[in-house]
């Protein structure tokens, strides 16, 4: 059956900011095409949860707290996933914090935190599961950037977009480096997708919410689930010819010109 290449089954996944949102919804999709998972995240209650969800499906999985910016801590996730699973077919980049702050008085060590979170810590990530992935001979690794890898969101992010720029670069060169044996590299580019640090945000400012459905034709918010198709087409062999790919989930915001309207778009 042509669903059997969306089959996970026997695979392993290891997912970062496991605990809520497109983390726990990918942690889950993957799981529930058939990997074990081990899911990561510095929020230990929110990742128990995530983990009982997992435990439902009949796979096994391996909760880690971890913060994914400190190497010897990523050093350690991976000796664990080493002696519990033996192995790594998927990878998901999805832990990491911004900061928002005028340009003009940002402290440049908050840049370098942003860039640490986002881009060094990722690399390292990367590093360790593209090495064990080559001497497999397989394996697949998404990393999670923004619409702010494209264009500038303004409002303070000058820090997130310059690593999400980053991230996009490191992952057009990850894939060409290992492609050809066998380890393949994506991004997934989200707009707005619901979260808790976005619902407190229009919760301060409810004009913000109007600003993002300006940009959405779609015409709402994004869901955390609804990475989850997305997830499991890259984990799996589905994806098999998709590699450097930036792949948008963004309900139509780069389609749309900043001089265009749509449907009930707000005022």
């Amino acid at each position: 059956m042509v669903l059997d290449i969306f089959d996970l089954t026997g695979r392993v996944s290891l997912v970062s900011g496991a605990a809520t949102g497109m983390g726990k919804a990918m942690a889950t999709a993957v799981a529930e095409a058939g990997s074990d998972v081990m899911i990561v995240d510095l929020d230990e209650a929110g990742l128990e949860r995530t983990a009982e969800d997992i435990k439902k499906l009949g796979r096994k999985v391996v909760s880690v707290v971890c913060n994914v910016s400190d190497f010897s801590a990523i050093d350690n996730l991976w000796a664990r996933l080493d002696k519990e699973f033996g192995r790594i077919d998927f990878l998901g980049n999805v832990a990491g914090n911004g900061a928002s702050e005028k340009p003009e008085v940002m402290k440049v060590e908050m840049v370098q935190e942003v860039i640490q979170n986002l881009v060094i810590s990722r690399f390292y990530m990367c590093q360790h599961g593209g090495k064990r992935m080559l001497k497999q001979g397989k394996g697949s690794i998404v990393n999670i950037g923004s619409l702010a890898s494209f264009n500038a969101l303004g409002r303070g992010h000058v820090a997130y977009s310059m690593a999400m720029g980053a991230v996009i670069q490191m992952t057009r060169e990850l894939s060409t480096e290992w492609s050809s044996r066998g380890v393949r590299v994506n991004a997934i580019l989200p707009a707005q997708v619901m979260n808790k640090g976005l619902e407190k945000r229009i919760a301060e400012d409810p004009e913000l919410e109007k600003t993002f459905l300006r940009g959405l034709p779609i015409g709402r918010l994004g869901k955390p689930e609804e990475i989850k198709g997305l997830s499991i087409l890259l984990a799996s062999d589905a994806s098999s010819f998709i590699t450097g790919a930036l792949i948008p989930m963004d309900g139509g915001n780069l389609a749309k010109n900043a001089g265009g309207s749509h449907f009930g778009m707000p005022k």
